[in-house]
């Protein structure tokens, strides 16, 4: 079983979803080159919880966690199903947790799994962002997993380095502070400077920029999955609606 990427996907609207986009594309043409994969193991911005939780259950039902959209995205069903020996796994190498058999897919999820693998045949588990823990306890925690990627779990982020939904634009033109944001992080990326991105709160840009933190911490976790050894591929580096990031990082 080869080694398993580790990658970070900039979500952006549920619509992405079901769009044939310039970010859906670098999406397939990202999941054309992966290994297959035993598991998906899955931290969304959208799964938050008190005290670490796996979502496993037989057949992950498809959670459609937002409003105001066509009804063709509430149509849309992505019939995964979880694996509880996997589960189970997860929460032995993270020493804490427990499973959650009542939450399933969020959109963060399928969002992004309807295009790097169209056919649900790979379990699929997420792993909850527990509201308790700081910034470097979440990537304390992520480095735990590491194992798992040469155990053939392919471990995927999805939330976005900036996320501001009160100042949408919709006109498309981005703000200034959301670009410079952007791009102080993608440097510290580049740079392997994790520090400056745990500690994202100092950045002058970052009240507008990450208002909440639920959408910057899944790259907490990718980022502390990099080995010495991983090429880094970033995609998608770009500011949608000016103020959504639609970073991506792969690490390979």
């Amino acid at each position: 079983m080869p080694q398993q990427p580790a990658i970070f996907f900039g979500h952006g609207s549920p619509m992405n979803a079901i769009e044939d986009n310039q970010f859906t594309q670098k999406w397939r043409e990202i999941a054309s080159g992966l290994p297959e994969a035993k598991m998906i193991l899955i931290i969304s911005a959208h799964y938050e919880t008190n005290g670490v939780k796996v979502a496993c259950s037989k057949n992950q039902k498809t959670i459609h966690d937002f409003y105001g959209f066509p009804d063709e995205l509430f149509a849309v069903q992505y019939p995964a199903r979880g694996d509880s020996a996997w589960a189970q796994r997860v929460l032995e190498v993270l020493g804490e947790g427990e499973i959650d058999e009542n939450w399933g897919l969020d959109h963060g999820a399928w969002s992004i799994l309807l295009h790097t693998h169209p056919k649900p045949q790979i379990p699929v588990l997420q792993l909850s962002l527990d509201r308790a823990k700081s910034a470097r306890e979440h990537f304390e925690l992520a480095k735990k997993l590491s194992v798992l990627c040469n155990e053939g779990v392919l471990i995927l982020g999805s939330g976005n380095i900036v996320h501001n939904l009160r100042l949408l634009n919709w006109g498309g033109g981005s703000y200034d502070w959301a670009e410079q944001f952007n791009q102080e992080i993608v440097a510290a990326i580049l740079a392997k400077d994790d520090e400056k991105v745990i500690n994202f709160t100092k950045i002058a840009q970052s009240k507008l920029a990450v208002p909440t933190s639920e959408h910057f911490l899944p790259l907490l976790y990718i980022l502390a999955l990099r080995r010495e050894s991983d090429r880094l591929e970033l995609f998608n580096n770009a500011i949608d609606l000016g103020s959504i990031s639609m970073v991506g990082v792969m690490f390979l």
